[in-house]
């Protein structure tokens, strides 16, 4: 089923069928399970089942395709757009000319295609820099993961569920996604966990045993060690469907300012309170300072420019740099990438 709406500011949407996500207009930040995301507006994002995703600002614009077809999920290959390892799961919408004439194309006619050119995609991005083989291997591992994390199986247990190598896997996935596993399983974990606290009424020690741990207690202490609140502080401290004000006006700002203004003290003095609240009260919320919040939307802003032709040079003064190879020396500091290879790699795959 294809949709287009205006999401509603810092509402959680729940996924309940394999769903992706094309954020057409927009400001500010989306969440999925607890991290929050600046980039999205180059990228079709895939959600599976039991994620959600928020809008903490108002003003987007999304088109949201469900995948009823059942059927197109038995193919392992398809798997590696939904089952999300350490980030979200996503391709870049403006690198895959297939996914753009795909979704140019009101009738949406066969919703199995946009599956097949992005995972295509995926594979040509290759995030991880493994062979098909070895994706295999790390998405079966995720499954398993996905099955037993409320067992509370060793690591090698888990692995072993695959019947393969147990140091070969464990190499794998640490070579390859750069945690061990039992850090993955303790993410899985962790996430499962802040759902039921903040989406549930059930008591702290419900969701404790729920989750396979044996004393209630222990669960508190390893959960504030793992996200700085006790499962108490954390269900009080987000309020998922309450407006906020403070995320809207912040990210209002942004937009209006970000190319002129670049100090967190011009920021603060339009919200009308200090320095240190804003900062305090921004690294809460996003978990990343101000100064990441500014450069996430020049960076924003310049990709825009330059896919839609203007001048590096043209571009660098537009966004308020006094020279062009400033802005190229910034532009690579946090894309790993120049301006012009940003182009070449567009339109040169």
């Amino acid at each position: 089923m294809v949709s287009k709406f205006s999401p509603e500011a810092n509402k959680a949407y729940f996924i309940n069928q394999y769903t992706l996500f094309h954020i057409m207009e927009g400001k500010g930040a989306i969440q999925v399970d607890f991290k929050n995301y600046f980039d999205w507006n180059d990228k079709l994002i895939f959600l599976d089942k039991g994620q959600y995703i928020k809008f903490l600002t108002e003003d987007f614009l999304v088109r949201k395709i469900e995948f009823e077809q059942e059927h197109i999920f038995k193919n392992k290959d398809v798997r590696v757009l939904f089952k999300h390892l350490v980030s979200l799961g996503y391709i870049n919408f403006q690198e895959c000319d297939e996914c753009q004439k795909y979704l140019s194309d009101t009738l949406l006619t066969s919703p199995k295609n946009i599956i097949d050119v992005s995972a295509n995609q995926w594979y040509w991005q290759n995030p991880f820099n493994a062979n098909a083989q070895e994706y295999q291997v790390i998405f079966d591992l995720k499954d398993v993961i996905d099955q037993q994390f409320k067992n509370h199986l060793t690591s090698t247990e888990l692995v072993k569920i695959l019947g393969g190598n147990d140091k070969s896997v464990h190499t794998l996935v640490k070579n390859k996604i750069g945690i061990t596993v039992k850090k993955l399983v303790s993410k899985k974990r962790l996430t499962e966990g802040q759902k039921e606290i903040a989406f549930t009424n059930k008591s702290i020690k419900e969701i404790a045993y729920e989750l396979g741990y044996k004393d209630p207690a222990y669960f508190n202490r390893k959960f504030k060690k793992d996200t700085g609140f006790t499962p108490d502080e954390f269900r009080k401290t987000n309020a998922f469907n309450d407006k906020d004000d403070f995320t809207q006006e912040l990210f209002d700002l942004l937009t209006e300012f970000h190319t002129s203004q670049r100090n967190t003290s011009f920021y603060a003095q339009k919200l009308y309170i200090s320095e240190k609240t804003l900062s305090k009260k921004v690294r809460q919320q996003f978990n990343i300072s101000i100064g990441q919040l500014i450069r996430y939307e020049i960076i924003k802003t310049a990709k825009k420019y330059l896919l839609e032709g203007m001048p590096i040079k043209e571009t660098a003064f537009a966004l308020g740099f006094e020279e062009a190879n400033h802005f190229s020396t910034f532009f690579k500091r946090y894309t790993k990438q120049t301006p012009s290879q940003f182009l070449a790699k567009k339109y040169n795959q």
